[in-house]
């Protein structure tokens, strides 16, 4: 009896030892097809200057060889399908992490072969092509959703005439001269750094610059440079208002892009090895949670009164503006953000051309409160960068109601932001973000 339970618990011993020896070799394989994947990702940016955001990964993996003259459509397509058989393929023999990077870097892949079709003038409709994208494709509502808000407004607003004129009136004693914005955005990201260094140990050697830019689709960049680095470019076309130096100065930098970036770069890259997180295509699940944890850092970073406190005490005397009125407008503010999803229509109506471009301004005036050069700005980002509008409202919210269940209370900041880090340090993609 003795010599027969020996080997009874010897057998499951060899069974464990040789299943950790295949999951390692599988293991190993798969950094060699996440190397692939990188080298997949950067052959595509070749031609798509808009496909890669960051890369901060082995010279060694970027293109050797000049670009063909012709976009090489089928055999990227054919490389990407390629690639994520071979992910399938070795999945169930990964180890949990490893099946966590293979989900991962498959669900990019998907968005790599819809971009690649996008730039061959391949479309889909509006939703089909932001759940290929991003993962996941943003709710619908009717117009009379945002009609019911615009009367909430209306009730608030002082004046006469419609709301859209006196929402603008109100919102034109907010903006900042363009010979204060340096100091507005500098103060602003002083600030969302120090309230992040509360709570995270960020890398000595971290940094950003800041530069003003004109004639770009958007109103800030963050371009992630890699070793802890970011430059962090404002777009002076328009008039900026005093939240948006708040909402863009933390979005780009404190706790938003530039701590995800670094966040991932420190925590996945240079200390667990996963070359793939060293490469951001700008089209693919990874900018939801980028987008909406970005914009949901605001809030981290300007809780509650907050926000209305800084901007009174510290940013209206610097830009030399009156204080007056400032709690109604961030009342009203407070509605306006709500018609966010709105812009989303928009966005539909011009990729399903359902709308063309005059009927999407006179609605982005109308339902998003924008004054007319704000909407014109808003139709050249849709028309360049198309579906990706639903990570910033959409993906805010979210990642807004992944921390709070996660945290277990929206009053402890402090589980929040030890929840939004969490978020911020590992590969989730957007169905993860779903509370069931």
């Amino acid at each position: 009896m003795r010599k027969i339970t020996s080997l009874t618990l010897f057998i499951p011993l060899i069974f464990m030892i040789s299943c950790s020896e295949k999951n390692n070799t599988r293991d190993k394989e798969l950094n060699s097809l996440a190397e692939q994947y990188v080298q997949l990702g950067l052959n595509i940016g070749q031609y798509d200057p808009d496909f890669v955001d960051a890369y901060y990964g082995p010279d060694s993996l970027k293109p050797n060889t000049d670009t063909l003259a012709i976009f090489p459509k089928d055999s990227l397509l054919n490389s990407v399908a390629g690639l994520k058989n071979k992910l399938r393929e070795i999945s169930s023999e990964l180890s949990d992490t490893g099946k966590t990077r293979a989900g991962w870097m498959s669900q990019q892949l998907t968005a790599f072969d819809r971009r690649i079709r996008i730039f061959s003038g391949e479309f889909k409709s509006f939703d089909e092509e932001s759940k290929d994208l991003f993962g996941i494709s943003a709710p619908v509502y009717p117009e009379s959703h945002y009609a019911a808000l615009l009367d909430s407004l209306n009730k608030i607003l002082p004046g006469n005439g419609d709301v859209q004129s006196r929402f603008q009136k109100l919102a034109n004693q907010f903006i900042i001269p363009k010979d204060k914005l340096d100091t507005v955005f500098r103060a602003t990201i002083a600030e969302a750094r120090r309230k992040t260094k509360e709570h995270y140990g960020l890398p000595a050697e971290e940094s950003f610059s800041i530069e003003y830019v004109n004639n770009k689709p958007w109103s800030g960049y963050n371009w992630y440079k890699g070793n802890f680095t970011s430059i962090i470019q404002i777009n002076t076309d328009t008039q900026i208002f005093l939240e948006r130096a708040i909402d863009v100065g933390s979005h780009e930098s404190y706790p938003g892009h530039h701590v995800y970036n670094m966040l991932l770069e420190k925590n996945l890259y240079r200390d667990k090895g996963w070359v793939e997180i060293s490469l951001y295509p700008l089209f693919s699940p990874q900018s939801f949670i980028a987008e909406g944890s970005a914009n949901y850092g605001v809030e981290l970073a300007f809780p509650g009164d907050n926000k209305i406190r800084f901007a009174k005490e510290t940013l209206l005397p610097m830009a030399g503006l009156d204080t007056t009125n400032l709690s109604l407008y961030f009342k009203a503010l407070a509605i306006r953000s709500q018609l966010n999803y709105a812009r989303n229509e928009a966005g539909r109506g011009l990729v399903n051309r359902t709308m063309d471009e005059k009927q999407a301004l006179d609605w982005m005036v109308k339902y998003c409160l924008y004054n007319e050069e704000t909407a014109l700005k808003s139709i050249s980002f849709i028309k360049k960068y198309r579906s990706y509008i639903i990570n910033y409202n959409y993906g805010m919210d979210l990642v807004k109601q992944y921390v709070e269940a996660k945290a277990g209370d929206r009053n402890n900041a402090k589980k929040q932001w030890e929840v939004f880090g969490h978020l911020l340090s590992n590969p989730v993609l957007p169905e993860d973000l779903l509370i069931k």
